[in-house]
């Protein structure tokens, strides 16, 4: 994988969210050691170029809304992917 030690921190973390359940930007800036950084971690997630592989599409806002998705699709496709992992919208 190529990217910022940031961003490779951020998307090997995403590896480890099981299907079906979600984290926040917060939750994973806060298991990253980096509590501050929830901004740089969507960032990050914005900048994936290994979705749906690194599954970025597992991180939600804090106030439970699905946030953006800049793979192909968006939004439609990060909801459609959620669905299929089980994960109630």
């Amino acid at each position: 994988m190529k990217g910022t030690k940031f961003q490779l921190k951020v998307w090997n973390y995403l590896r480890k969210i099981p299907k079906g359940e979600v984290r926040t930007y917060k939750q994973v800036a806060l298991a990253i050691k980096n509590p501050k950084s929830s901004r740089a971690v969507a960032n990050a997630c914005a900048k994936n170029p290994y979705a749906p592989k690194i599954p970025c599409h597992r991180v939600i806002r804090s106030d439970g809304s699905l946030g953006g998705y800049s793979a192909k699709g968006g939004v439609k496709a990060k909801i459609k992917i959620l669905k299929k992992e089980g994960f109630l919208l």
